[in-house]
């Protein structure tokens, strides 16, 4: 029955244009991989206590949207991907429930405005940790969950369901490579350096640069997940040369010319 299910799952996903999807057992937050971990008050059964599953779902942002961020087409781009995850994860519930099989999907994010997350940084759930815990991938320097698909250019949702399905084994190898890209790159510093969970992005900070680009209807701002150089997107794009974002670089004037004018209209 388990291995029906997923077949439907990964199935349904399919049929949605899901490229990643991932099983973790609800009880595998009770086993934390590392410290300091999710508090309780903040893991599945805490929030549902008839889950038994958590399915993540995610879709990728495309890398060459990313590169004019902050920009309106990056906007765009991560509007639309919010609306697919959160129309997608109700269709599986959905599906799921017309099945008999109680099912509940949950918001891809889980605060109503920039402002209520300056005064409390927290979400109810967090979809990365769901993430990491169903295999779909491991922590980055930047706190962002890097895929092998698609490194951090990666919006996740979750579905909690009461059936047993058969979890995915935690990623071991750790993808991050310490190049610190990231935490160079980010424009108000927000990215400490050591490896998470001892390095814990300044979220007030980077609350505080969305708050002021979506004033300019440019958020979010996305610079530490185009620099970082994981992903197999990276060979799809023709993007495995890093020094494409590095200012004055011979033989990428054009990309920088591109990136310029896409930033230069649709926002204040």
């Amino acid at each position: 029955m388990s291995d029906t299910i997923r077949t439907q799952i990964t199935g349904k996903c399919a049929e949605l244009d899901i490229p990643l999807v991932g099983f973790a057992s609800a009880r595998s937050w009770d086993t934390p991989p590392f410290e300091p971990w999710v508090p309780r008050e903040f893991r599945p059964q805490a929030i549902w206590p008839e889950v038994k599953t958590v399915i993540v779902i995610g879709i990728p942002v495309s890398l060459p949207v990313v590169e004019t961020a902050p920009s309106i087409w990056y906007h765009e781009l991560y509007r639309t991907v919010n609306t697919l995850l959160d129309t997608s994860a109700f269709r599986i519930a959905a599906s799921m429930n017309a099945q008999g099989i109680p099912s509940v999907s949950l918001p891809r994010d889980g605060y109503g405005s920039i402002g209520v997350l300056k005064e409390k940084p927290v979400v109810f759930f967090s979809h990365r940790h769901a993430a990491f815990l169903a295999g779909l991938g491991t922590f980055g320097i930047n706190n962002v969950l890097l895929t092998p698909q698609f490194g951090p250019r990666v919006r996740f949702t979750t579905i909690f369901t009461t059936a047993e399905i058969g979890p995915d084994p935690v990623m071991k190898e750790n993808l991050c490579t310490r190049c610190m890209r990231c935490a160079k790159a980010c424009p108000v510093n927000a990215i400490p350096g050591p490896e998470y969970p001892e390095g814990i992005t300044d979220k007030l900070a980077c609350a505080m640069r969305s708050e002021a680009l979506f004033k300019r209807s440019i958020s979010p701002c996305g610079i530490c997940i185009k620099v970082c150089p994981v992903g197999e997107d990276r060979v799809q794009f023709h993007r495995e040369d890093m020094g494409i974002y590095d200012e004055g670089k011979t033989g990428f004037d054009n990309y920088h010319t591109a990136w310029k004018h896409v930033r230069s209209y649709g926002g204040r």
